[in-house]
């Protein structure tokens, strides 16, 4: 479900998939050949949130801030995570069921660990690998980690492009 809150309606463009059991509310952008799966909550009541191109929310996340939250380009946002921070940058993973809090910066280029809890004002430099609770960066991405992350955006992106041509009636509906 799409919906319009005080005034703002959500933006989501032409190639991007969003699965008919999102929902999404408020002053939201969402890029280019991304997708959003179901379950998935988007809500830009306080704050906007503005999801970049090729960028993956998957099952059952929770997008909210206290103020503007930007998740960059080639990003996965893994199955249960939830996502109350300022910034991710480009070509992030975040492992599933990880929580990212208040006002945290994660960089360029880096995994966040599946249940890690990035606690509030935290910045995570580019390149990381940040895992626990608290999460702490544990190491530097290594030249294959960084490869893993190109190619789980590409397929994300291309899995949703096959599903949206086949559900191109649904989408229109929904943005209409």
């Amino acid at each position: 479900m799409i919906r319009d809150f005080n005034g703002k309606s959500p933006k989501i463009a032409p190639s991007a998939f969003v699965s008919e059991a999102a929902y999404i509310v408020g002053d939201v952008e969402i890029g280019e050949n991304s997708n959003v799966w179901p379950g998935a909550v988007i809500r830009a009541d306080f704050g906007k949130i503005i999801i970049g191109n090729n960028t993956s929310i998957e099952d059952n996340c929770v997008m909210h801030g206290a103020t503007d939250v930007t998740i960059g380009d080639n990003t996965i946002i893994g199955h249960g995570a939830v996502i109350h921070c300022h910034r991710i940058g480009n070509n992030v993973l975040v492992g599933n069921n990880a929580t990212i809090l208040d006002g945290a910066e994660v960089g360029d280029f880096c995994i966040i660990g599946a249940g890690s809890v990035v606690v509030p004002a935290t910045k995570i430099p580019d390149r990381s690998l940040a895992v626990g609770v608290p999460a702490r960066i544990k190491s530097q991405l290594s030249p294959q980690q960084l490869d893993e992350l190109k190619l789980g955006s590409d397929i994300y992106t291309k899995l949703a492009q096959n599903i949206n041509g086949k559900a191109s009636k649904t989408k229109s509906a929904m943005q209409n």
